[in-house]
């Protein structure tokens, strides 16, 4: 494993926890919480660790809620995300990832605003796959691949918005792992990383089962919109300090 000290490690830890618990429960979360602490830490870890945790933690997920997914929705979305990580990665080399960031990031609090003001987006094949698209650009620019995707679910119920983005986040992270792997850019210290990380991940699906036991529905569409927003507001100040 990297020798980022024993302090480092545990706040990462912590941090991975915490983003366990909120994806656990709204479907998302992961990546907001856990890569900016990693890449604040420990650079070197980034993408690959975060990619790793990302593909493996929806495996959980699914292995015990399977149902409600919504597979005529990510028919339509999955292929428009694998173009969208083709056209990140062009506009990354192309205009560098910090202005590719503001610009995603300013969509993405307008998109929430409008939806905060009752503003429903329709789940139509265009909306699908317009979301596909946006989210494998951020994806690729940020590792916040989730919000555009989650604000058109987010008055779904709680099962679909959890298992539907599960699926959706495993698949778009072993695409960008299968990526860095050809590249030469998945490195053993970020993989053994990622291990030594994983009983942090089944400790918080186990935490989060009391939790989504008790919650209610109608918390879950304000907590997807809280965390939509504060990717945004996250990618933003990255891409600006950066």
């Amino acid at each position: 494993m990297l020798d980022i000290g024993v302090v480092a490690f545990t706040v990462i830890a912590v941090a991975v926890l915490a983003g366990t618990l909120v994806q656990s429960v709204i479907g998302l979360g992961l990546g907001l919480t856990a890569a900016p602490i990693i890449t604040l830490l420990a650079p070197e870890l980034m993408p690959g660790t975060m990619l790793v945790l990302a593909s493996v933690f929806p495996v959980m997920t699914l292995a015990r809620e399977r149902s409600e997914i919504d597979w005529h929705g990510l028919a339509w979305s999955m292929p428009a995300r694998v173009v969208g990580t083709v056209v990140g990665v062009v506009l990354v080399a192309m205009v560098g990832a910090r202005g590719l960031g503001i610009g995603v990031s300013v969509i993405v609090l307008a998109a929430v605003l409008l939806t905060i003001r009752t503003v429903v987006i329709p789940i139509t094949r265009g909306t699908l796959s317009g979301a596909g698209f946006v989210g494998g650009i951020t994806g690729t620019a940020s590792s916040i691949g989730g919000p555009p995707f989650a604000l058109l679910y987010q008055h779904r119920p709680p099962l679909q918005i959890r298992t539907t983005m599960a699926v959706y986040f495993l698949i778009g992270a072993l695409l960008s792992l299968g990526g860095l792997a050809l590249a030469g850019e998945l490195t053993r210290a970020q993989m053994v990383t990622a291990a030594a990380l994983l009983p942090v991940l089944l400790a918080g699906a186990l935490i989060s089962g009391p939790l989504k036991r008790h919650l209610r529905p109608e918390t879950v569409r304000p907590a997807v919109l809280v965390v939509c927003a504060a990717s945004a507001v996250v990618l933003l100040v990255r891409s600006l300090l950066g």
